[in-house]
């Protein structure tokens, strides 16, 4: 038996005696359920565990399986989704859902392969489907992962530049069964004991064979690339309402930046400053617009968003697209957070509320 063979049931081990306990998890004598697992393993994308658990909950109690998510609207769960936020994989959810509810008759491919070619699945999701659901002998890579496997080899590398080389070590780790159990194991060593800024080496199983810890110099692993500074793009909203109280909403384009979510109209997002006559040109409707002081700020994950908003009253010409809703009535639909921001703004200005 190697020493990295070791390792491995090392960490199984303390697995036995200190593993989570998840709404999505399978207890040590059950089977796990693929359709929690995949599901658990898309809302987990870039989210906290602590985040994603009542949306999980929600979620199974919504759409108990995956026949049923498929049958949904696409609206319900984008509008299930708000707060999640990467709303891509939202509509990547539905789309999965109904290739395997349909074309696969209801049942998740048992293969790392076969799963990558389902929407929204990629090489990650798709190893962790693999290795918990079905048994599979592979080894998904996180951040948890990969600061794990970063730090007990002292790689002094950027972790995003060496991912098949963290996947290759931790695989000679990898028992000869209860893969499903060892991929677990470190996810939970990871977001547990080898924290990002608070390694607690002492509770660690693999401690002895570790050599950041031998070292104390945990804290330089992962290496990180700086990341380059986003840059800011412009936009201006239009917020645009009807005699009784109601404001114009329109639906966003399937494709894109937050694909079939609710919005307020605007113009496209810049990087130049936005003109008034350039700006007309994307209004709903034409009227007497009103600027409101301040503006609407929002972060993505490349750029940050800075929208000013304009007000208007609704003409007797009757916009292309789109509906009229009233504020009380807003949380009816799948307003994403930039959203809701031009909706708290607009809702805050004197004119408004009087």
């Amino acid at each position: 038996m190697t020493a990295r063979t070791i390792l491995g049931l090392k960490l199984l081990d303390w697995f036995d005696c200190n593993r989570r306990e998840l709404p999505w998890r399978a207890k040590p004598d059950e089977t796990a359920d693929p359709y929690h697992v995949w599901l658990s393993e898309i809302m987990l994308q870039q989210t906290t565990v602590p985040t994603v658990i009542p949306y999980f909950v929600d979620f199974v109690r919504r759409w108990p399986t995956v026949e049923d998510l498929a049958n949904c609207d696409l609206d319900e769960v984008l509008h299930a989704w708000q707060g999640l936020g990467y709303y891509a994989r939202a509509r990547n959810l539905h789309r999965c859902a109904g290739v395997v509810a349909g074309t696969l008759g209801g049942q998740f491919p048992n293969t790392e392969d076969e799963l990558r070619k389902l929407p929204g699945i990629g090489a990650y999701t798709a190893a962790a489907v693999a290795a918990i659901a079905f048994h599979c002998p592979c080894v998904p890579v996180d951040g948890n992962i990969e600061r794990v496997i970063t730090r007990l080899h002292a790689l002094d590398q950027p972790a995003k530049t060496i991912t098949t080389k963290i996947a290759g070590l931790a695989r000679q780790m990898l028992p000869t069964n209860r893969p499903g159990d060892f991929a677990q194991a470190m996810m939970d060593l990871g977001s547990a004991v080898c924290r990002p800024k608070s390694a607690n080496c002492k509770a660690c199983p693999w401690q002895t064979g570790c050599t950041s810890a031998k070292s104390g110099g945990w804290a330089k692993y992962p290496v990180k690339v700086p990341k380059p500074p986003k840059p800011v793009r412009n936009g201006v909203a239009f917020w645009l309402v009807r005699d009784d109280g109601a404001v114009y909403l329109r639906r966003r384009p399937e494709k894109g930046l937050l694909g079939g979510m609710t919005e307020i109209p605007s113009t496209e997002w810049r990087e130049e400053d936005w003109k008034m006559s350039d700006v007309l040109g994307y209004a709903p409707s034409s009227s007497n617009w009103r600027q409101l002081p301040g503006t609407v700020t929002h972060t993505f994950t490349h750029f940050h968003l800075r929208l000013t908003v304009l007000v208007g009253a609704a003409d007797h010409t009757r916009p292309n697209e789109g509906y009229w809703c009233k504020p009380g009535q807003f949380s009816d639909y799948a307003l994403p957070t930039i959203m809701k921001k031009i909706v708290s703004h607009a809702l805050t200005d004197k004119t408004q509320s009087s």
